[in-house]
């Protein structure tokens, strides 16, 4: 499967932005799905995953309450909607598909190029 990540940009402290990520190839409801970001000079951090379904997800505490993920099995797409964003979540957003349903970067076997989300104070 092949993705691609959009959305970012650049957005003031207590704004919001909607990330997609879009699939290719038929086999995409098959994956859980999961988010990951990476600030400069750190290493890529969990974010949230998905079920395949979508009947089931979480994220990390650092974003719980302001970062809802959802997916469109019919669209091939995923959503991360970033509400109350904090200068903290500055970083390149990426997603990426596996087999598990998990929060480590190594279980994931298929990931997108990356969008930019910048946050001003």
């Amino acid at each position: 499967v092949q993705l691609q990540a959009s959305g970012g940009g650049l957005v003031q402290a207590g704004g919001s932005l909607r990330l997609s990520c879009a699939a290719s190839g038929r086999t995409y409801s098959s994956y859980v799905m999961g988010w990951f970001r990476q600030a400069p000079g750190k290493e890529r951090e969990f974010v949230g995953v998905i079920s395949r379904s979508g009947d089931s997800a979480y994220t990390a505490d650092s974003v719980k309450g302001r970062f809802t993920i959802s997916r469109d099995n019919a669209m091939n797409t995923m959503y991360l909607q970033m509400d109350s964003l904090k200068p903290e979540d500055t970083a390149v957003y990426y997603c990426a598909a596996s087999w598990l349903y998990s929060s480590r970067t190594g279980d994931y076997r298929y990931w997108g190029q990356g969008t930019q989300v910048t946050v001003s104070s």
